[in-house]
Parts: structure tokens; sequence; C-alpha cells
């Protein structure tokens, strides 16, 4: 997963859309090296397409407006691998959390339910 496909997900998370993001990110006015100015609307937006590559400058700025820190922008854990962790994402998190406190029988008896529902998922797509 690239850094951008990782801010869209975090964008989609924490329900932002793109225009707000945009504008949240140019009032913190985050200036790039190369140029000494802050960047346009329509570059986040190629930012955020991964049709230009983002500039490490403006990491410590995204970060910031995501509210996350800038190593989660490019951590890439397996629960953001997929569609469904897209959509469940804070529901699957809570559950980790949760399952400290979990005696060991529940632990049993969550991974066997869940095993059936894949094997009927598995079986009905055949």
């Amino acid at each position: 997963m690239e850094v951008y496909e990782k801010i869209n997900y975090l964008l989609i998370e924490k329900e932002i859309i793109k225009r707000k993001f945009v504008i949240e990110l140019l009032s913190l006015e985050p200036t790039l090296k190369a140029t000494g100015k802050i960047p346009t609307e329509q570059t986040i937006y190629r930012y955020l397409t991964g049709k230009r590559e983002i500039k490490i400058e403006l990491i410590p700025y995204i970060a910031k407006v995501l509210e996350v820190t800038e190593q989660e922008l490019f951590s890439f854990d397996i629960e953001y691998a997929s569609d469904y962790n897209v959509k469940y994402s804070k529901e699957i998190k809570e559950i980790i959390n949760l399952l400290q406190y979990a005696p060991k029988i529940t632990i049993e008896q969550m991974i066997n339910q869940l095993l059936k529902y894949k094997n009927l998922h598995t079986n009905t797509k055949i």
C-alpha cells in the first residue's frame, strides 16, 4: 500500500471528504522546499490520486490534519489490506483491543463461529 492509499483509507475511516482535507492542509501553510511555496489545491489532489509523489516535508502537516502520527502514515498493517476492513476497521480495532479481557473459552468459541462463517462464505462462491 502506498502512502497516498493510506491517506485515502484514513480519510474514509475518519469520514473526511477530500475537499475538507485539502482546505485544512492548505490552512497550515505547508511550504515545499523545492519552490518555497505552498502547494496548489490541484497538486494536493494529485497527491491523493497517486499521480504525484507526496513530498516528505508535507508528511507532518498531513498527519496533523488526519490526527495521526507521522509513522501511522507509513504503517501498513493487515487491517488495511482488504475492502472488508476498510468498511469495518473501527469495529475490528475495538474487538482486538477488547480480546485481552476475554477468557480462553470465549476466544475458542469465536474462532469456531468465524470458521463456520468462512466455510459458508467459501462454499457459496463455488
